[in-house]
């Protein structure tokens, strides 16, 4: 890959103009990122899974993509349904397909009401608009979704950080900053780690402040029914708002927000992502509710989803990988600088095993990681492969040399000392 020649961006005669800052930052990605940083490959990209590769790339955790159950009651609703409301959800009817799946969610979770939106990202971005403006101080982990920064940022609140999962840190935050509202994941999609929420919460009751949980990568594999963290640990009472994606466990395309009985109207008529955006159409809600029932259902699924992943922890651990912080089925294999990720992602894929490359700006700049999404539909056999394949491909890296492996290193002599 060449980079791309600044004369390349000027414009012809009757050719589009090109902004100077648009020339220089694509200029810097192209020479900088691709062609110095990458050696001229392309991090994301490499080969194509095959028949019998093993993909972890995948946020289907409880392994229900294509289930004949959802395909079949969104072909129903394809072939019975007239006419979708292609406008605002601020549209449809009391009665709708919509608002009685948002009621069976809210019912399922614990809470109130439910608001259905067009994915995670609406579904925060939404909410901090609604929730916050610019006196309002906004306390976010550091290692927070971006769609909650972004929802700080279009709300014009004031952004407080806290360092990761550090409570007493956020205590300090809120005494030096007032009253506001506290964002946290449950489940952090990067390292796997959860979040100390019972803690977060009582917190937020001790100092006046609200509380966000976006259970994006919880709800579906915790918590009774996988009704989620939240609802695991009997919370709902004291928690303001959970946020999710349900393109993760529900395997579909949306959001969720679960809340207080008076918040939906209000929702719809103030947060941009809902006035201005279509709402779902007919048979995707349908797809969604016939997921719901799966996810109910089939605890199986989640047993499964718990016991391969603490397995493939272990060997991994065992291997000499650093995933202290996995506590859930994301794991994390912490490469480090771009080119190593890029050549760890390249010896994975010659194993046949696909992972989720993970780079600056989703990590910070030197974190950079190969995410494995572990699944309900794994067997024994290919945990062992991946376990051998990934020790292989680490060994072909450096993977000792890694600045993870050392803090890992570090932390075990700390012990023994």
């Amino acid at each position: 890959m060449t980079a791309l020649p600044a004369s390349q961006l000027q414009p012809a005669e009757g050719a589009r103009t090109v902004l100077p800052v648009l020339e220089q930052r694509m200029n810097s990605f192209y020479n900088n990122r691709w062609r110095e940083q990458w050696k001229g490959r392309h991090i994301m990209r490499g080969r194509q899974p095959g028949v019998n590769s093993i993909q972890l790339m995948s946020n289907d955790y409880l392994a229900l993509a294509g289930h004949e159950h959802i395909r079949h009651a969104q072909i129903r609703m394809l072939e019975d349904r007239e006419q979708d409301v292609l406008m605002s959800g601020v549209f449809l009817g009391e009665d709708c397909s919509q608002h009685q799946f948002e009621q069976r969610v809210a019912d399922w979770s614990g809470f109130p009401s439910a608001v259905l939106c067009q994915s995670g990202y609406a579904a925060n971005v939404g909410l901090l608009q609604a929730v916050t403006n610019e006196n309002t101080p906004v306390y976010i982990d550091m290692k927070a979704h971006a769609s909650l920064w972004e929802g700080i940022q279009s709300a014009g609140a004031r952004a407080c950080p806290f360092r990761h999962n550090n409570v007493g840190h956020l205590e300090r935050q809120i005494r030096v900053h007032g009253p506001g509202l506290i964002c946290i994941d449950s489940v952090y999609s990067t390292s796997g780690a959860l979040a100390p929420v019972a803690e977060m919460v009582a917190l937020a009751r001790q100092t006046g402040c609200m509380i966000l949980v976006d259970e994006s990568h919880s709800l579906g594999t915790h918590g009774p029914g996988g009704s989620g963290l939240v609802a695991e640990l009997g919370l709902q009472s004291q928690v303001d708002f959970v946020t999710a994606s349900l393109a993760k466990a529900f395997a579909g395309r949306a959001g969720i927000i679960l809340c207080a009985d008076d918040f939906p109207d209000y929702f719809w008529f103030t947060a941009r992502p809902a006035i201005f955006s279509s709402c779902l159409l007919g048979h995707e809600v349908a797809g969604l509710n016939a997921t719901l029932d799966l996810v109910i259902e089939d605890d199986w699924r989640r047993r499964v989803l718990g016991w391969n992943s603490e397995y493939l922890r272990q060997g991994l651990s065992a291997a000499g990988f650093n995933v202290e912080d996995s506590q859930s089925q994301i794991i994390a294999l912490e490469a480090g600088d771009e080119y190593t990720t890029l050549r760890m992602r390249e010896a994975l894929e010659r194993e046949d095993i696909f992972g989720a490359v993970f780079c600056a700006p989703a990590t910070a700049r030197n974190r950079s990681m190969i995410r494995l999404s572990v699944n309900a539909g794994l067997t024994i056999d290919e945990l062992e492969r991946i376990i051998l394949g990934c020790t292989r491909a680490g060994e072909a890296t450096g993977m000792h040399q890694w600045a993870s492996a050392r803090r890992l290193q570090r932390g075990v002599r700390a012990e023994v000392a």
